[in-house]
């Protein structure tokens, strides 16, 4: 196989508030905790067993940190599309320590907010209520023109 891929979806539950800090560069980086919950019956007891990872997750995209912090909220349902990175830093006795996380760069990854803005208390959720992407976007504003009128019905073919 030619060429590899680092691409990782998640869907689930913030378990806090979104971090907000901003770098030295003065770029500001949102730090989220992501919940996944697989939920099955037990063949032999026949009881239900749930079983929760928990995800880090960094945003780079300036814009997708405004989505974070203006509109994510504790239980706030997302759907996140990033890369994993995994960093190396030293705790305070100097001890190096090694952390995995899914990783939103300026450019690159997605954000959708699943619950409705500031729906994260209510636990209905489901609705859509938009995403934010950092890829490439189509223009969706602007006057759109008609051109119906100048079609011509007789097909030459």
């Amino acid at each position: 196989m030619a060429g590899s891929v680092n691409k990782v979806i998640l869907i689930g539950n913030l378990g806090a508030d979104p971090e907000i800090r901003s770098l030295n560069s003065g770029d500001r980086v949102a730090n989220l905790r992501v919940a996944t919950s697989e939920t099955w019956r037990d063949r032999t007891s026949g009881e239900r067993k749930e079983k929760t990872e928990w995800h880090r997750v960094v945003i780079f995209n300036d814009n997708l940190v405004k989505v974070a912090e203006n509109y994510l909220r504790k239980g706030s349902k997302v759907y996140i599309e990033g890369a994993l990175q995994t960093r190396k830093w030293a705790d305070q006795s100097g001890q190096e320590k090694f952390s995995t996380e899914v990783v939103l760069q300026k450019f690159r990854g997605e954000l959708t907010m699943l619950d409705g803005r500031g729906d994260a208390e209510r636990e209905e959720g489901g609705g859509y209520a938009g995403g934010f992407s950092s890829g490439p976007r189509t223009p969706s504003s602007g006057p759109r023109e008609d051109f119906t009128a100048e079609l011509d019905d007789e097909i030459p073919f």
